[in-house]
């Protein structure tokens, strides 16, 4: 069991780094007026809210689509959009 949640927080971990979602949450955190704690637990919230939309469109996938074929899907995507990144910087 460890092994699997430690495998999952550092994918997230990394994937969330740098993202549009923690530019808003400097974006916001940057702004004198806002309370910084009030910032982290908004983005907290929303963060914890769309993981688990996932979580539960996941499950519900399973039950149509195969564990390895969701991760191949899931694989080519994130290839998909890191080579639609580095390429549409330039």
């Amino acid at each position: 069991m460890f092994k699997a949640f430690s495998a999952i927080f550092l994918s997230v971990f990394l994937a969330e780094i740098g993202d549009k979602t923690q530019l808003a949450t400097m974006l916001f955190a940057s702004e004198a007026q806002n309370n910084k704690w009030l910032v982290f637990a908004a983005s907290a919230t929303a963060l914890v809210l769309a993981s688990a939309i996932g979580v539960l469109v996941g499950a519900q996938l399973e039950r149509f689509v195969k564990p390895s074929t969701l991760k191949l899907i899931a694989g080519a995507g994130f290839i998909v959009i890191g080579l639609w990144t580095m390429l549409s910087r330039g």
